[in-house]
Order: C-alpha cells, then sequence, then structure tokens
C-alpha cells in the first residue's frame, strides 16, 4: 500500500452504498474552481483533481472544473457554475472563502463546499485538515535522517495556515531531537507565492547551503522547485499535500498528504446519494483519526526508512490519535510553543 494510514475502511463502506444503491442515487452535476496554481499543481489542486476523476471512473458521472489565471476570477466562475446548475460546487482553497459566501447567499439551494477555509452558511460545506499532526509526523522523519542535525521548512504564502504546518513540523523534529536547528522560509504573501518553483529552488539552496539537508516544503506549486533543489544537491526533500515521493525517487523522503482527494469524493458522493441541506453543511476537521491526512511511504522512498523510523512514527500516530499526544494547533493562538 502506497501510503501509511491510507482512507480504507470509511471510503470503502461509501464505495459498496454506491454500488447497492444506484437505485436511488439523484442526477449530480459536480463542478470545482482550483486555486492559483492548477490542477496539475502535483500538490494541494492535484489532490482534489485525483479524487474527481476518481468518482468519475467509478460512478460514470462527469463533472467540469475551472483553473484560476488570476483571483478576479473567483466569484464570476462559482457564479457561472451557480447559474448552469452545477451542484455541489467546489472551491479549492482558503482564497475562495469570500466569493463563496457571496455566492452561496444568492444561491441558497446549491451545495457549496470549500477546503481550508470556514465558510459559516447553511449550504456550504467547510473541510479544514489538521495538518499540524500530519507535519508532525514528517518533522520526526526529518529530524531521524538528519546527518547534520539541521534541517529547513519552506512555505509558500505567509498565513496562518502555512505557520501550522511549520509548527507542527518543528515540534515533532524537536520530539526526536530537541537540538536540531531548524530554518524557515516563507516565498511571498501573495498568491504568486504558491506557484513560483524558481525562488522555492533558491530558498532551499540557501538552507543546503547554511548545512540543512532536510527540507519540508507547503508550498503548492513553488515546492517542485524545493524538491527539485534537493535532488540536485543531494539532499532530501519532503512533499505536501498529494505524494510526491515519486517526483525525485530516492531523493523525497516522505511526503505528508492531506487526503483533499477524499473529502472531494465525498462530497460528490454524498449530493450523489442525495444528502438533505441540513446534513450537507457545517464544519469538517480531519486529522490522523479521520484519515484526513498521512505520511507517504512506497517504492520511491522505502530506501530512506529504517524500520526504526517507521516504528517510532507509527507509535507516535497512535499517540496523537488516542490523545496521549497533542500537538499544538498554530491556528488557535497564533503561536507556536515549539519555535520559542
Amino acid at each position: 500500500m502506497g501510503l501509511m494510514r491510507f482512507a480504507t475502511g470509511a471510503f470503502a463502506a461509501c464505495a459498496m452504498a454506491i454500488s447497492a444503491g444506484h437505485a436511488l442515487a439523484q442526477e449530480v452535476k459536480p463542478a470545482i474552481v482550483y486555486d492559483l496554481g492548477g490542477k496539475f499543481d502535483k500538490s494541494f489542486n492535484e489532490a482534489a483533481h485525483i479524487g474527481a476523476e476518481r468518482f468519475k471512473e467509478e460512478t460514470g458521472t462527469d463533472y467540469r472544473d475551472f483553473e484560476l489565471q488570476n483571483d478576479s476570477q473567483r466569484e464570476q466562475a462559482l457564479r457561472r457554475f451557480a447559474q448552469r446548475g452545477f451542484d455541489p460546487v467546489i472551491g479549492i482553497g482558503f482564497s475562495q472563502a469570500q466569493a463563496i459566501e457571496k455566492v452561496a447567499e444568492e444561491y441558497p439551494d446549491t451545495k457549496f463546499a470549500i477546503i481550508d477555509a470556514v465558510v459559516d452558511e447553511p449550504n456550504v460545506r467547510s473541510i479544514v485538515f489538521k495538518e499540524h499532526e500530519g507535519s508532525y509526523l514528517v518533522g520526526m522523519l526529518a529530524a531521524m535522517a538528519s546527518k547534520t542535525g539541521k534541517i529547513g521548512f519552506i512555505g509558500g504564502m505567509d498565513i496562518p495556515l502555512i505557520r501550522k504546518f511549520e509548527c507542527g513540523y518543528v515540534e515533532g523534529a524537536k520530539a526526536v531531537n530537541p537540538d536540531i536547528e531548524i530554518y524557515a522560509n516563507m516565498t511571498g504573501t501573495t498568491g504568486a507565492a504558491w506557484n513560483d518553483p524558481v525562488k522555492g529552488g533558491e530558498l532551499a539552496k540557501s538552507q543546503f547551503d547554511r548545512g540543512a539537508d532536510v527540507v519540508y516544503h507547503a508550498a503548492g506549486g513553488t515546492g517542485i522547485g524545493v524538491l527539485q533543489a534537493a535532488a540536485d544537491a543531494g539532499k532530501l526533500g519532503i512533499g505536501v499535500d498529494s505524494n510526491q515521493n515519486m517526483l525525485h525517487p530516492g531523493s523525497v523522503l516522505t511526503s505528508m498528504v492531506k487526503r483533499v482527494d477524499n473529502a472531494v469524493y465525498k462530497a460528490f458522493e454524498d449530493v450523489q446519494n442525495g444528502v438533505s441541506m441540513e446534513e450537507w453543511g457545517g464544519v469538517q476537521n480531519l486529522g490522523l483519526a479521520e484519515d484526513g491526512v498521512a505520511w507517504a511511504l512506497d517504492e520511491s522512498n522505502k530506501d530512506l526508512i529504517t524500520d526504526e523510523m517507521k516504528t517510532k512514527v507509527e507509535e507516535a500516530s497512535k499517540e496523537i490519535t488516542s490523545g496521549e499526544i497533542k500537538v499544538h494547533d498554530y491556528m488557535s493562538d497564533n503561536s507556536c510553543p515549539a519555535m520559542k
């Protein structure tokens, strides 16, 4: 199996429900509006695309999507899909929040969903993730893999959500090595920060030049440059959102996977199965216990992960799920005790 803690039980049960209940299934016209960076960013957007494609393959139901070229297109794209009767309409990324709130008010009978933000409207499903939990695990792996005692983190847009990744990563690394040195850079303060692989590579190189030998990115398409720089320097990168291990086999230590694919698949499936508006809305917060985040282990990185590393991370995962380890959530108070 490619991903540790790959979601199986819940989604297998959902697949069985589809096959057993086609007679009750309703017509569904799903649509997705991707965030900047496009659906083939090998990261966050592509995870959503994979979920939509899996639904299409398994059910035969097609979907429509739109790739933003600039911020001004968000509201227009969402409204166009709602006008044409698409349901559900899913916005990928926190930047869609304001546009979804406005359009959802205009089309109260359409089901909307947003990934990575909370919109308080009765016809909006807000799907967020416990990225700090998954980042804690890859932080442990980074610290165990490092030979220099120095590792790095490169974020995309400097926002609390990305600081949440950083904080969990730092906490996990320090749980293994309290004296580890961690460098951190953010790529920018606008949406362009998600799609600048050249700058990502430059930031990674600067961290390698200072002695880091493992760098974790949470930077969308920018992270492609981080992983390339790691491969070029003979160092290790850590991918994010989608499983990026295969981009540079033997050079990507692991990936912190956000199961955006499962969230999109489940949203499409729920509407097809006739979910009521009351059941649709609200907030879903998906972490290790909910199979919402994971770390990736497959043929591309199996030689980089020792049995000891795997055992320690699996133990920590169980302790996080049980509540024995409580990973700090930066979003709760915009602080990170592990970074002090």
